[in-house]
C-alpha cells in the first residue's frame, strides 16, 4: 500500500533540549523533570513517567530547555542516536535530544515513536561530527515518514503495542524467577557478608581443579575467521546467560596457542574488564569453545555445586569485594589473583546440593520462557516489518 509521504518538521514541532550550569546547586533539585538520554536506555517500555534528575525554575529559565507537554515523543540526537520514548508528564531534555511534538491531527505519537524505533539503524546513518555523530534539528526535521490516515496509525500502534507488551511480561516473569532463586538464596544460607549462620570462609581458588586454574583467555583473537573456533567474549553474558547468536570465530592456529583457557563446558566465567564482575555459567554445549582477554575461566571440582558457587559470586559482598579491588587504567580491570581470593561461604554439601535442584527446576521454567519469548521476538519482528508495508 502506497500511503503518502511526509517529513517529521510537517507533522511535528521539533524540540532540541538544554542544561543549566552543573556547578551551581539552586538550579538544581527541583521539581522539573530533566531527562538524558541514559533515562531512555534504562527503559524496558514506550513510556518515561519520571526522571533521576530535576532541575529548579531559576534551573529551566537559566537554560534554552523548553517544556514538553505529555505524549511527545523523546529522540535522542547523540551518544547515542535513535533512543526513543513518550513521556507521560511533561518534562524538558538535555542537548542530546531533538523531541517532537506531534500534530495531533496529523500523527499518533505512538505510531511515530514504533516508526523511529524501526528505522533506529538507518537515522543513526543520519549523524554528523568528527568527534561523536550527532543529528541537528534540520536534519530531523526533513527525515521522510509514511503517513497512513490517523486511524490507521492507532490501529497499526495498537497492535505492535499489544505484541510488545506480551514479550515484556515474558521479560519480567524471567526477571521474578530471578528475584526468587535470590530470595532462595538468601534464606538458605543468610547474607555471605555478614554471614548470620557462621559459615566457615575459604578463598575461590580452594575449589578449583587441581590439575587446573583460573586463567584468562585469548589475547590477540585477530579478525572474524569463517567456520574457526568460538571465542566467548563479555558481551555474550553480559545479562548473567551465556548467548552465543552473536560469537566471534577466531583462527584455529591462534586458539590453539591458549589450550588453556579451552573450555570443558562445566566452568564458570567472570567479566574481567570494563563491566566487571558479571558471572555466568559455561552450558555443555560450549565445550571446545575459547574466551577472550576480558573473561576469566572458573574450572571448580566436579565435587562442587556450580549454581552454588554462582550466587556467592553473584553476591552483594563478592561483588563489592571485585568493585574495591578492582584497578583501573584505561578501564576497570579484576586480576587473577583477586578473583582466587574472593571469599566463598561453606555451608554443609547437602543444602548446596539442595539449593542447586531448586536453581535446575527454576532453570528449566526459565528456558521455556526464553523460548517463548524468542518466538514473540520473531512474531513483533514480522509485525513490524509488514505494519509499515501496509500489510497488517
Amino acid at each position: 500500500m502506497n500511503w503518502p509521504i511526509s517529513t517529521i518538521g510537517d507533522v511535528c514541532e521539533v524540540i532540541s533540549g538544554a542544561t543549566p550550569k552543573t556547578g551551581n546547586p539552586e538550579l538544581w533539585d527541583g521539581d522539573i523533570p530533566w531527562v538524558t538520554p541514559k533515562d531512555l536506555s534504562d527503559l524496558d517500555h514506550k513510556y518515561l513517567n519520571d526522571t533521576p534528575r530535576k532541575i529548579t525554575s531559576s534551573g529551566f529559565k537559566s537554560c534554552s530547555a523548553k517544556m514538553l507537554p505529555p505524549k511527545s515523543v523523546l529522540f535522542s540526537s547523540r551518544a547515542p542516536i535513535g533512543l526513543v520514548a513518550i513521556n507521560t508528564i511533561p518534562v524538558c531534555t538535555n542537548q542530546g535530544f531533538k523531541s517532537m511534538v506531534p500534530r495531533k491531527d496529523l500523527i499518533d505519537a505512538p505510531f511515530l515513536y514504533w516508526w523511529l524505533k524501526i528505522n533506529r539503524n538507518t537515522l543513526e546513518q543520519k549523524g554528523r561530527g568528527a568527534t561523536f555523530k550527532e543529528v541537528s534539528k534540520k536534519i530531523v526535521e526533513e527525515i521522510e515518514i509514511p503517513l497512513p490516515p490517523l486511524p490507521e496509525q492507532k490501529r497499526i500502534a495498537a497492535i505492535l503495542d499489544a505484541a510488545d507488551a506480551m514479550r515484556v511480561k515474558r521479560r519480567e516473569s524471567l526477571f521474578q524467577l530471578d528475584l526468587l532463586l535470590q530470595s532462595t538464596f538468601l534464606d538458605m544460607f543468610g547474607d555471605p557478608g555478614t554471614n548470620p549462620k557462621g559459615w566457615k570462609k575459604v578463598c575461590l581458588s580452594s575449589l578449583v581443579l587441581s590439575n587446573d586454574k583460573i586463567n584468562y583467555g585469548v589475547v590477540q583473537p585477530g579478525n572474524d575467521y569463517p567456520e574457526g573456533k568460538p571465542l566467548i567474549r563479555v558481551g555474550d553474558f553480559a545479562d548473567g546467560t551465556l548467548n552465543i547468536q552473536k560469537i566471534k570465530l577466531i583462527d584455529p592456529i591462534i586458539e590453539k596457542k591458549y589450550s588453556r583457557s579451552r573450555l570443558n563446558g562445566n566452568e564458570l566465567l567472570v567479566s574481567c574488564v570494563g563491566s566487571i564482575g558479571t558471572v555466568c555459567k559455561v552450558q555443555k554445549f560450549a565445550k571446545g569453545y575459547n574466551i577472550a582477554r576480558a573473561v576469566a575461566r572458573i574450572p571448580l571440582k566436579e565435587s562442587i555445586e556450580r549454581n552454588f558457587i554462582l550466587f556467592c559470586l553473584r553476591s552483594d559482598e563478592v561483588q563489592r569485594y571485585f568493585a574495591k579491588e578492582t584497578r583501573t587504567v584505561s578501564q576497570p580491570t579484576l586480576n587473577i589473583s583477586l578473583i582466587k581470593t574472593a571469599p566463598i561461604i561453606q555451608p554443609p554439601e547437602s543444602l548446596q546440593h539442595r539449593f542447586a535442584t531448586i536453581v535446575e527446576a527454576v532453570e528449566k521454567q526459565k528456558d521455556r520462557l526464553r523460548a517463548h519469548l524468542a518466538e514473540l521476538d520473531t512474531l513483533f519482528a514480522s509485525l513490524q516489518h509488514r505494519a509499515f508495508n501496509g500489510e497488517l
